[in-house]
């Protein structure tokens, strides 16, 4: 077994047990894998010990790898940043985007998606710590986007993404990941059709799931942690 293999079946368990122990089926969490920064060959192994889904977040680097796992039926989600230059490549090569926080982001990936393509899976980032330093819409201001982005053509709203101020406190972790739950709710209430929670990381994922996390985006507990990059 790789160390790969052997690493995403501990991160599996980790999400199993904590979902047992809040009374939820492991199977409505789904692992997204984050490979930036790291190569295609690791990719491949972690293909090849079932791993499907996998997010990047630079443009070129994922391309490149795409390009060199074309033989592979990999689902690309986008996490990072997103640059208004770069909404063609990302609405044409990517299944989910995790990361819209702007309304005009959002037009322009609608736009910029092939019609031969089902809709482009959305979610909205919330800074839900509101800290300067991050991206996201504040959580005040993510319902009026919210509805913007639903009524676009070629995109389907999917649901929310936080990453919240770093913590070691559980009970603080599950604060912030709470803050993402209730605004979910309040959408929710107010008639958005939305399944999608994606929050929690490597050394957060199991208040994440706690809280009601549908997608946890999970790097370093994958593929290792590297010097001067963050990989989840």
């Amino acid at each position: 077994m790789t160390a790969i293999s052997s690493a995403l079946q501990a991160v599996t368990r980790r999400i199993a047990e904590v979902a047992r122990a809040c009374g939820r089926d492991p199977g409505e969490v789904r692992l997204l894998a984050v490979s930036k920064a790291w190569p295609a060959d690791a990719i491949r192994a972690a293909y090849r010990a079932g791993q499907t889904a996998f997010g990047e977040s630079y443009v070129q680097e994922a391309l490149a790898k795409m390009a060199q796992l074309g033989d592979l039926p990999l689902e690309w989600h986008f996490i990072g940043p997103i640059q208004s230059n770069k909404t063609r490549p990302i609405a044409e090569r990517f299944a989910w985007v995790h990361s819209v926080e702007r309304g005009k982001i959002a037009e322009r990936l609608s736009l910029a998606r092939p019609e031969g393509l089902p809709p482009l899976n959305v979610c909205l980032q919330v800074n839900v710590s509101r800290e300067a330093s991050k991206s996201g819409v504040a959580p005040e201001q993510a319902v009026d986007l919210a509805r913007q982005v639903a009524a676009l053509p070629r995109v389907r709203l999917r649901g929310l993404m936080a990453i919240p101020r770093a913590s070691a406190d559980y009970r603080e972790q599950r604060a912030q990941f709470g803050v993402l739950r209730e605004l979910l709710e309040q959408l929710r209430r107010e008639g958005l059709r939305l399944d999608t929670l994606s929050m929690g990381m490597s050394d957060d994922l199991e208040a994440a799931v706690a809280e009601g996390a549908t997608v946890v985006r999970v790097g370093s507990a994958i593929f290792g942690r590297r010097t001067g990059a963050a990989t989840g």
